[in-house]
């Protein structure tokens, strides 16, 4: 018992090391769940759809899917079949890494999408097998890992995001062509149920959808196509906005972590950025533009936001990637200025994905298989990670909203990899801060801080 108690201060310890400043006020307060409830389910609750044979599934996650099981009551299938079925496995579960701290294995199709909810708790994960499956983070460190099932009726998702308040989520519908909303519902054995909101939202988009989103703060659902349109909702599925990018084609486009902002990129070699303004009543007012990011030479692949949006990377066609500071009065007219860039030849050949480390010290890019994980302050490369879905691209790439986990899908399996070098770089830059310290006091602080994150390194390293 007091072994387990260690344990559990230790990942505490671990958890407010990495946990950026003001994390519990980007999420979602008591008055956004209720928004949420209101909008989506309180109307019509007894209209909601029914899931196909109950509202939730538990499995484990090697599991069998119920079509096997009617196979093989009615003969056990082939043997080449079988050989196919093991040679699939087999291929699964080949990858090896010393931080990898999950492999979440259920889905019978590949994984299009994921998401951590607000809170960390949770993992969301799409396929083409016409399920999403949530997962819990605490079992990250079991050897079995166990989901529950949501289906997804005459249709498949190639999107899910979660809600600010981690009681819902939202996917994109491939062949409908528009969001559908889940309401989570946790049942006494821990386990979630599902229930499905009454409507969908209605079609509006004329080109392939490239991301969707909801506000930390509750106020309104981001949908982005290929072309150059962005729309905003409101949460009862009425549009409050539409952008027009001007950038020829969208890449990429996501709201910043602390709900105010929207940002996008494509074609050209620039990032825009728009604040999405409401009254203090809490009412649509406009979107205007807030800054944009400029310095690459060619289109940019993707972007990514730190927590608190202090901190902007991006990565480029030019085959370089940059840091920025945007914690700017750009009311004022201030410019973002950048920070750090490095090259990144991969990006010239394929399209990228990026993710930011909440706390802005980590940067993860994928250009195909491999992804490479890089200090944002000094450019150093820290991990290279090679093949975490075999041949295949890495589809989405994310951190943990605690900076805890580096994420990523491709094939039938999520990787969850730790964030050693969120530790690493931090105790490096709390040093350096220590060395130049204008007092002792001060001195002392940041030392005892940079022995705790090295403390929770040499954890994380012991454990893999």
């Amino acid at each position: 018992m007091a072994a387990e108690a260690g344990e559990t201060a230790a990942s505490r310890e671990q958890l407010s090391l990495l946990q950026p400043p003001g994390l519990a006020v980007a999420f979602a307060t008591v008055a956004v769940a209720a928004a949420f409830a209101i909008y989506f389910f309180g109307l019509g609750r007894s209209k909601e759809k029914a899931l196909s044979a109950s509202e939730s599934e538990v499995e484990d996650e090697d599991a069998s899917p119920k079509n096997g099981e009617v196979k093989k009551a009615e003969g056990g299938g082939s043997k080449k079949q079988k050989w196919q079925q093991r040679r699939e496995k087999t291929q699964q579960s080949t990858f090896s890494h010393p931080l990898l701290a999950a492999t979440l294995k259920a889905h019978s199709s590949n994984v299009t999408s994921l998401d951590f909810s607000n809170n960390g708790k949770y993992v969301a994960t799409c396929s083409d097998d016409r399920t999403v499956r949530i997962w819990q983070s605490k079992d990250f460190g079991d050897r079995d890992h166990k989901s529950s099932r949501a289906n997804v009726e005459l249709d498949h998702a190639t999107l899910v995001r979660f809600s600010p308040d981690s009681r819902a989520f939202i996917v994109w519908l491939a062949s409908a062509e528009t969001i559908r909303v889940y309401k989570m519902s946790k049942k006494d054995d821990g386990t979630f149920a599902f229930s499905v909101a009454p409507n969908d939202f209605p079609r509006k988009h004329k080109a392939e959808i490239i991301n969707i989103g909801i506000a930390a703060t509750g106020k309104f659902v981001m949908t982005a196509s290929a072309d150059t349109t962005i729309h905003l909702w409101d949460l009862k599925g009425e549009i409050l906005a539409t952008i027009n990018t001007n950038q020829m084609t969208n890449a990429y486009a996501a709201i910043s972590p602390c709900g105010r902002f929207v940002g996008s990129c494509g074609f050209t070699p620039d990032v825009k950025v728009w604040e999405v303004c409401f009254t203090k009543t809490g009412g649509f007012r406009e979107v205007s533009r807030a800054f944009e990011l400029k310095g690459h030479s060619a289109a940019v692949h993707a972007f990514g936001f730190s927590n608190d949006s202090h901190r902007m990377a991006t990565v480029s066609k030019d085959g370089t990637w940059r840091l920025w500071d945007t914690d700017i009065q750009y009311r004022l007219q201030q410019e973002p200025y950048l920070l750090t860039k490095g090259k990144y030849e991969a990006a010239t050949r394929a399209a990228c994905r990026l993710a930011l480390s909440p706390d802005g010290r980590v940067l993860a890019l994928a250009a195909g298989p491999t992804v490479h994980v890089l200090d944002a302050r000094t450019a150093r490369l820290m991990e290279t990670i090679v093949g975490p879905h075999g041949p295949e691209a890495v589809l989405e790439l994310t951190f943990d909203p605690l900076g805890r986990y580096l994420a990523s899908c491709g094939d039938r399996a999520v990787r969850v990899v730790h964030n050693a070098a969120g530790f690493t770089a931090q105790a490096e830059e709390l040093e350096e801060q220590a060395r130049v310290a204008p007092n002792e006091a001060v001195r002392d602080r940041l030392r005892q801080q940079a022995q705790k994150a090295r403390q929770a390194l040499r954890q994380i390293t012991a454990v893999a």
